[in-house]
């Protein structure tokens, strides 16, 4: 029976288990798991927060990460800015990017989400404000919520996925991590 990891991956975070370009100076993913045979589904970009699956099962891994299946991954945004729907509203229809559009996605503005700390914390300006959105795609390009973001006027200052699928981080710590059979 294929097992799978929900690791809350922190920020700062690489998401492979060895790093080959500082000498082992970055923190990876055997910082945080001791389990052999284990592999990520999927990427979360250093400068990203959050729910981060790693199996030891080739198919689900294929399955999660592929993005021919469209797995949908919500994520949690504070951008700069103060979002209104007319960005909302280009996000749902899709963003044109450098390397072509996207698939619609699903947007809307949130209140701060009650969210753990995060070391360092986001850059604070009194004169520029900013706002949340929870953000679902089905793709998995390059930096394509940060990009979408920027796309439509509003920068991302923190990216945090909270599901991917229907496996949330619910009840897991920054750092901590859950094992499941599926």
């Amino acid at each position: 029976m294929p097992r799978l990891i929900l690791l809350n991956k922190p920020y700062g975070v690489l998401s492979q288990f060895t790093d080959h370009r500082s000498e082992g100076m970055r923190d990876t993913l055997s910082n945080y798991i001791d389990m052999p045979g284990f592999y990520p589904a999927g990427r979360l970009d250093r400068d990203s927060e959050g729910l981060l699956l790693l199996t030891d099962d080739g198919r689900l891994q294929a399955r999660i990460a592929d993005p021919k299946f469209k797995m949908p991954k919500t994520y949690l945004v504070q951008v700069e800015g103060d979002v209104g729907n007319v960005a909302l509203e280009a996000l749902r229809k899709g963003v044109r990017l450098n390397d072509g559009l996207t698939l619609p996605a699903k947007a809307k503005r949130i209140d701060p989400p009650p969210l753990w700390p995060r070391d360092p914390p986001v850059r604070f300006r009194k004169t520029v404000p900013d706002s949340w959105i929870e953000l679902t795609i089905r793709e998995g390009r390059n930096r394509q919520v940060r990009r979408m973001t920027a796309a439509v006027g509003h920068p991302t200052l923190r990216l945090v996925r909270w599901s991917v699928g229907g496996w949330t981080l619910d009840g897991v710590a920054p750092g901590q991590w859950r094992l499941l059979r599926v």
